[in-house]
């Protein structure tokens, strides 16, 4: 029915040359958005990140346009925001969607919260011609689908700071929706309230955005994390209706599957999301419903066998998260353990 009268929505073009255009942008595009499907929440979402790419365009150049276009790509629905100039250029894309980083006295927020609202964010420019910049960003309509019974998976995770610290510079996620379910480590770097911000930094992106394609969210985490000290992290992605795991990490998250006869092989690329990291390996495995998959930050030791914590083989995701960070946590770092396993239908 959304695919349907989206026909009826021609996309708009508008030039931007006062502030007053700025103000017609976003009021045609939350309209846009609330008439494609999105809710309030995320239409006004939308409507700020237009909002923030007509002011650069004024702030930055003499005007440009912006072009509102309703997308449909198969069975997805969502909206497509260009913002084209015909001004300098820039120089260094990645280092102005660093929040704080301005070239024009303002608070250099503007593309990092574009990045934030946004599903997709492309910037292409060439300075030093006639061609500008052009921004293109798309946000999709995530579906709200409901589960009709417990799915066949549980989860569990725990987490403490440094002993000597109060904040905790690890995070997770575990995000359900559909058939599916995404589930994160997230390790800022160092420990103590830097490390805390650029941990959280992550997981508030994870988290908003976690149907994207996982190489597309590393992508996004990193833009988010250029202010912060970075993050080393872990992302694992299960299908139940295609008994899938898609897997791809950066940096020393340890991942441990039990269960499988034949290994796994993760393929973990070294470096920091938001500092220096390359493009993540996404791989996918065949997940049975005996296995047991173990995520946990380099606060816990690596030193330990599956043989060691078999007593543990009938316990819930939750206490064998615990009783892992209990036994294994060191005293330096902050610790996090994340377990995925089958859900028992004897219990």
């Amino acid at each position: 029915m959304i695919q349907a009268s989206m026909h009826n929505l021609p996309p708009v073009l508008i030039a931007v040359v006062h502030g007053i255009d700025v103000n017609e942008a976003r009021q045609r595009a939350q309209a846009m958005a609330l008439a494609i499907g999105f809710d309030e929440t995320e239409s006004a979402e939308v409507a700020l990140a237009v909002s923030e790419l007509g002011a650069n365009l004024l702030r930055h150049t003499r005007g440009g346009t912006l072009t509102l276009t309703p997308l449909v790509d198969g069975r997805r629905v969502g909206m497509q925001v260009i913002s084209q100039d015909s001004g300098p250029g820039i120089a260094d894309v990645e280092q102005v969607l660093t929040d704080g980083f301005s070239t024009a006295g303002g608070l250099g927020c503007g593309l990092g919260t574009v990045n934030r609202l946004m599903d997709e964010l492309d910037i292409v420019s060439e300075p030093g011609t006639s061609a500008g910049t052009r921004i293109a960003c798309k946000r999709w309509l995530h579906p709200d689908v409901r589960r009709a019974m417990p799915g066949p998976l549980t989860f569990g995770a725990a987490s403490r700071p440094h002993p000597r610290m109060t904040e905790n510079g690890d995070a997770f996620v575990i995000k359900h929706w559909g058939e599916g379910t995404l589930v994160a480590v997230i390790d800022g770097l160092g420990h103590g309230p830097f490390a805390q911000r650029a941990a959280q930094t992550a997981r508030q992106y994870v988290q908003s955005h976690v149907d994207q394609p996982l190489d597309a969210i590393f992508r996004g985490v990193g833009r988010a994390c250029r202010a912060t000290r970075g993050v080393v992290m872990a992302l694992a992605r299960f299908d139940w209706g295609g008994a899938r795991l898609t897997f791809a990490s950066i940096g020393n998250i340890e991942a441990r599957v039990f269960g499988s006869v034949e290994p796994m092989d993760f393929a973990i690329r070294r470096g920091i999301v938001g500092v220096n990291a390359p493009n993540p390996v996404v791989t996918q495995h065949r997940w049975q419903p005996n296995h047991v998959l173990v995520l946990h930050s380099d606060g816990v030791t690596t030193r330990w066998r599956w043989e060691d914590f078999r007593d543990l083989g009938r316990a819930s995701a939750s206490l064998m998260a615990q009783r892992l960070l209990q036994a294994l946590a060191k005293n330096d770092d902050d610790a996090t353990v994340l377990v995925v396993k089958g859900r028992d239908e004897r219990r």
